[in-house]
């Protein structure tokens, strides 16, 4: 089959490889009609997770048509058409069983060399290094997904692709993003990332009940998305964030911040963000947390951050000194996608949401490298790419 893999920095390559089979009776074989390209892809491509080989199969957005089911696994049927979470999880260990299924013991056969880093290990994920599992990613024509019988949900034949495809990650992050910030009606919430989950952060807050939506970001295109959903925008370039939203607050702050940045926010974005990226070239530091601490200044007393944007190790210089005095609250997760699909995709179903409206590039599995550059940099209007092997 054809598959996207990852040959080191910059070098993502449409490859010939070998095609997945049962490994488990719990597993299940799908057909890939959809997938796309996250920004969560980017940070793999710009070599700033660890834990990748050489070949390794990228991507964990994917959707399409179950081709092969094992012998245990009494959830799905072939021809049956599902969405893929990205979270792989067994459903039936202490974290599953609570609703936390990106906390799952037992999907992760790398966990111990997570724990070294990370204290304990989270689920494992489709396409996103060995430190989280090794497996092979749904930028492909086939995808083996493990506990098949607990993750795919079955889609409505009058949805197309391009409504459920954002089910697997985009959509459940970017809600679940707005919903740890606990909006009470008339809220404001300041969102940085204008990205596919901030977008979707943004569209979640409003059906949430919030009163207004500040977005910030740079890029033209993103501005203007988020402007269409109702959001008033700021261009961080243009304007001292703080301050402005200080003004737009009357001096208060936002009601709760949404970091939908993560770890690579633009170089241009400060000082501290500069610094940033010289201790992560030299090997002092990890990650690039600019937009965290602008967050957690920018928010209310007694307001809540939250975390949505990927961090992979230590951050510096966080201002925790502002958290405690004034009583910030932080929420922050690995979506636990699987808990929120029977939810959002209802939200579908009524028309309350179209997640589609994202999609700006769609191509062939063959264009998906050049593809993976044009997204990188913002090139050519690209917001969110859709690929369909």
């Amino acid at each position: 089959m054809k598959a996207l893999t990852w040959h080191g920095k910059s070098d993502i390559r449409c490859d010939t490889v070998p095609d997945p089979k049962i490994e488990h009776p719990r597993d299940a074989i799908i057909k890939v009609t959809a997938c796309a390209i996250c920004g969560s892809d980017l940070h793999i491509f710009d070599g700033v997770m660890p834990g990748m080989k050489s070949g390794d199969i990228m991507g964990h957005e994917t959707m399409g048509e179950v081709v092969e089911v094992g012998s245990e696994n009494k959830a799905l049927k072939v021809g049956d058409r599902v969405v893929v979470p990205f979270t792989i999880s067994c459903g039936e260990c202490f974290f599953c069983k609570r609703g936390f299924f990106s906390g799952c013991e037992r999907s992760n056969p790398n966990a111990e060399t997570a724990a070294k880093l990370w204290g304990h290990s989270p689920a494992g994920l489709f396409g996103y290094t060995h430190l989280l599992g090794g497996f092979p990613g749904g930028q492909a024509e086939y995808l083996r997904v493990p506990y098949a019988d607990v993750g795919p949900i079955k889609v409505p034949s009058h949805l197309t692709d391009e409504q459920v495809l954002f089910l697997s990650d985009i959509f459940p992050t970017g809600y679940m993003g707005a919903e740890f910030c606990n909006i009470q009606p008339g809220d404001t919430i300041a969102i940085w990332g204008c990205g596919p989950v901030g977008q979707m952060a943004i569209r979640s807050a409003f059906l949430l009940g919030a009163g207004r939506v500040i977005a910030i970001d740079t890029v033209p295109e993103r501005l203007a998305m988020a402007r269409a959903a109702g959001a008033e925008t700021l261009d961080f370039l243009d304007e001292d964030i703080y301050e402005k939203i200080q003004e737009m607050t009357k001096g208060r702050g936002a009601d709760a911040c949404i970091d939908a940045v993560g770890t690579e926010p633009a170089t241009r974005s400060g000082m501290d963000a500069m610094w940033d990226r010289v201790k992560v070239a030299t090997f002092m530091g990890t990650d690039r947390p600019h937009v965290l601490r602008q967050a957690i200044h920018c928010c209310r007393n007694f307001g809540t951050v939250s975390l949505i944007g990927v961090y992979g190790g230590f951050l510096d210089k966080i201002p925790m000194g502002s958290a405690i005095n004034r009583g910030l609250t932080f929420r922050m997760a690995q979506t636990p996608v699987q808990r929120y699909l029977p939810m959002l995709l209802e939200r579908i179903e009524k028309g309350e949401i179209d997640p589609s409206f994202v999609i700006t590039h769609r191509a062939s599995l063959e264009e998906g490298p050049e593809l993976y550059k044009t997204f990188r940099d913002k090139k050519d209007g690209c917001v969110k790419v859709v690929l369909k092997p």
